[in-house]
Order: C-alpha cells, then structure tokens, then sequence
C-alpha cells in the first residue's frame, strides 16, 4: 500500500492529553474483555457498547507535549492520508451530504462526547461527537493479538469506523438505536450496523484501488493489500473472539457478526463499489 503524506487536517492530537473512566463506547481492541466479562456475569455487556451514546461535556487535562518516535509520527501521517482518502470517496459517493469527520488520537484513556474510554477499548465512532477515536498502539494488538500484520489492515480498522460515521450522516444509526429502544433485537440490530460498516470499508478499498486513482487520491493499493483487509475481518470476527476467550461459539451473543460473515461483506463492497450492495438490513 503506498500513500502520500497531508496537512494533518483530519487528526485531532489529544495523545498529551489524558482522560477520565467512565462509559465504553463501541470498538475493536476490547472485545475480548467484554466477551469474558459476559460469559461470566451473564450481561452482556457487548450489546451495551456504543448503542446508546449520552452527550457529556468534554473534559481533559491541559494539553501537554507529546513524546513521540519518527516511526509513530509517520503512523500519525498515514492516520491522516487513510481518513483523508476515506472521507474525498464518500464525498463523491454522498454527493452533497457527506458532513467531515476527525480522528482523535490519544493515549490510555480519552472523553469523548460518547463518555470515558480506555485505550484497551480499540479505535471505536461516537456518534455524539461524530468523531474516531484511536490509540495508535492498537496497530501493534492488530498484528500481535489478532494476527492481522499489513497497512492495509490498519486502513480497514479506519475505513470500517469512517464507516459508522457515514451510517450516522445518512441516519442510519439513529434509526438501529430507535429500533433497539422500541424492542428490537440489539445484538441482531448491531451485527447489521457492524457488517454494513465493514462493506463500507470494501466500498472504499474498490475506489482506493481504481487504476490510475493515486494521481488524485493519497492512497494506492498493492495487489496483496486485499488478503491484508480480509486477514483482519476475518480476525476480528465474534466466533473466532469467543473461540480466543471462551473455547466455545455462542451466536446469540454476536455483535460484529461472524468472521465469514464480516470477510463475506467486506468483499461485497471491495467487488462493487456500490454503497447500494451495503444493506445488511434487508
């Protein structure tokens, strides 16, 4: 995958900031804990990520200097071209609608406008704010703890939570959360908003790897980058997380859908290209 560096304009840098404890909004890295946290307890605790967000004011520490490494501020630039190719394809595809959004970077624990978050959360969207949320180390749990190494599998993570963003400028959040509220199946409700997101994320992969694309777009991709996106939908996936924490599949405790399910849809929308072939609803 090669991309070209930018202004930054799509980064809020909170990483010299630190953050409160407080409500868990939706994410990656800690489905695991949530998982043992449910099998145990019998709550379900994955049902309750970042369904229902409640506004608060947001609140941080002074903002401070931020300690870093060459490598980490050029994982801070690809942040950036990833979101920044993300967000002109939506532009194109939304004409008109498509509304910005930022990704907020931070360190072990951040507030954000869905509440206090720990980084062991993984990169999640609230809706409240219409901001990502991402620890950068969450790239290295990516490779180390869920076997998913590449760039491209970076840029899924990404592309699949500028997704989330795109089902609330479209309004399609806010009609799931009306229908869980109403009595509808949640787990079922938020397997659908997390499939649609990842054909989102293919939708993006399908024009990012247009011929001739990287004279306007700061991605281009490789020909291996398809396998490196499929690897981490495939890991990410609820049975192969349950299998991980448990030793044992309960479907009924799904939320992001299995991983054939989240590798079947994510190619749907890399084949297409149509957000259109994206309705897990239906």
């Amino acid at each position: 995958m090669r991309w070209t560096p930018g202004g930054r304009g799509n980064i809020d840098d909170q990483r010299g900031r630190s953050g409160g404890m407080g409500a868990v909004p939706m994410g990656i890295g800690g489905v695991l804990v949530l998982l043992v946290l449910s099998w145990f307890t019998g709550v379900d605790f994955l049902s309750l990520v970042g369904s229902n967000p409640a506004p608060q004011s947001q609140s941080a520490d002074p903002s401070g200097p931020v300690a870093s490494t060459p490598e980490e501020e050029k994982t801070v630039d690809f942040v950036d071209a990833v979101v920044e190719d993300t967000q002109k394809t939506w532009e194109q595809l939304l004409a008109g609608r498509y509304e910005r959004t930022r990704a907020v970077l931070f360190r072990g624990a951040v507030q954000s406008a869905c509440g206090s978050a720990q980084s062991a959360v993984g990169p999640f969207y609230c809706p409240g704010d219409r901001k990502l949320y991402l620890d950068l180390s969450f790239f290295n749990e990516l490779q180390t703890r869920f076997g998913a190494p590449g760039d491209f599998a970076q840029a899924y993570v990404l592309a699949h939570e500028v997704g989330h963003h795109v089902q609330t400028v479209t309004g399609v959040e806010s009609q799931v959360r009306q229908r869980q509220a109403s009595g509808g199946d949640r787990n079922a409700l938020s397997v659908r908003m997390e499939l649609q997101a990842d054909c989102f994320a293919g939708v993006w992969g399908y024009h990012a790897n247009k011929s001739g694309r990287s004279q306007q777009g700061k991605v281009e991709l490789d020909p291996d980058d398809l396998e490196e996106g499929l690897r981490a939908a495939s890991a990410i996936g609820d049975d192969t997380l349950q299998k991980q924490s448990t030793g044992q599949v309960r479907p009924d405790k799904f939320t992001h859908g299995s991983s054939a399910q989240r590798v079947e849809w994510f190619k749907r929308g890399f084949s297409s290209g149509d957000p259109q072939a994206c309705n897990t609803f239906q």
